[in-house]
């Protein structure tokens, strides 16, 4: 009998080597970053806050990705990423454990690669790795139009196209809403096509998600960033139009009167234009400083008693500083204001403005 066990486990160590050895390349992979932040007018008295949370820049994740060589310039690819918040260590998403990505397809080194699964958002891609100066900040404080997208920088269900043709880059995706009845309810389509030339980098997109009542939320971006010596510098342009009511609510900060909504109010035809620049400098190997600025006019935005429309102001500024104490590791402090008018006074739970400061520390492994 023990001849047999061991038989027995000797050919799944012998399956598991092999296909172990048939895997090109399998990659653990994380970021743990989290903040100590001072913020003002925190609450309806106008109280101050000093509180651990996210960082400014990067939420905390760890993740698997993968290829395997198929031969003739097609591979397997996959990716696993999970969200989780290191101040009490709950996912980042309540009961969804791979909440940034899980995706599995094909990749050509001539034809661009087709991935199917949970996956960012071509706008995402493009906005949080190129074109925005803060890589789509996570605090609200530095919040603007791409916080209002919600649901739409990430995709269920979702088929997306990646192809790199020289300086052209061209993203596309199509998620399926999986609704009987309906083949728009809760789908979404997105596409950006992006220019590289010397140092200057163009994007423009067009991105449109739906809720289970079939109501429209579209956006269009238009993008740019100039990089010199050791100086990039951002501009860009998103018009949104929005009959679902999540915009109303993913503007808001933390205690506010439009977090508190109890549902979203659709059919508002809710349009903002928003607007931004930026700029980074590499002052030194390990020094990088960043200093932002956000705009965003909105018309037809729900008003503090949830029932009215009006027109709300809102703009922010942000400077950043980041010093890499390794490869590896990097503390940074950072400095935001903000401030709305208007209906945009219902995204603050006190005053119409904050101001954070925070420091923090950030190690990627």
């Amino acid at each position: 009998m023990n001849k047999i066990t061991r038989a027995i486990t000797g050919a799944f160590i012998a399956i598991a080597a092999q296909s172990s050895f048939a895997q090109s390349s399998v990659t653990l992979y994380g970021i743990v970053d989290t903040s100590v932040r001072y913020l003002t007018n925190a609450n309806a008295n106008n109280d101050s806050q000093v509180a651990m949370g996210n960082g400014p820049i990067t939420g905390s994740r760890w993740g698997l990705k993968g290829s395997e060589d198929l031969g003739g310039g097609l591979s397997t690819v996959f990716r696993l990423e999970n969200g989780f918040n290191v101040w009490n260590g709950q996912l980042a998403s309540q009961n969804t454990l791979f909440s940034r990505m899980a995706y599995v397809g094909l990749s050509s080194n001539q034809y661009g690669t087709l991935t199917f699964g949970r996956q960012n958002t071509p706008l995402f891609d493009q906005l949080g790795n190129v074109y925005d100066p803060l890589t789509v900040g996570n605090y609200d404080q530095d919040g603007w139009l791409p916080g209002a997208l919600g649901y739409g920088l990430r995709s269920n269900n979702s088929v997306k196209y990646n192809g790199q043709f020289g300086g052209l880059n061209v993203e596309a995706m199509y998620a399926f809403g999986n609704t009987a009845g309906s083949t728009g309810a809760n789908n979404m389509y997105g596409v950006t096509a992006s220019y590289t030339f010397s140092g200057l980098s163009l994007d423009a997109g067009f991105q449109q998600n739906s809720d289970a009542q079939n109501r429209k939320f579209n956006v269009v971006n238009v993008s740019a960033v100039y990089a010199f010596s050791t100086v990039k510098a951002y501009a860009g342009w998103l018009h949104a139009q929005d009959n679902t009511g999540m915009v109303d609510i993913f503007m808001s900060a933390a205690n506010s009167p439009a977090a508190s909504f109890a549902a979203p109010v659709a059919n508002t035809n809710r349009i903002d234009d928003g607007f931004y620049a930026g700029t980074t400098w590499q002052v030194t190997p390990p020094l990088l400083l960043t200093a932002a600025g956000y705009y965003d006019h909105s018309r037809n935005a729900l008003n503090a008693d949830g029932t009215t429309l009006g027109r709300g102001v809102r703009y922010s500024g942000v400077l950043l500083a980041e010093y890499a104490l390794s490869k590896r590791t990097e503390v940074y402090g950072t400095v935001d204001f903000i401030r709305g008018t208007g209906a945009a006074q219902a995204d603050f739970p006190g005053r119409n403005n904050q101001t954070g400061v925070a420091v923090g520390l950030r190690n990627i492994f």
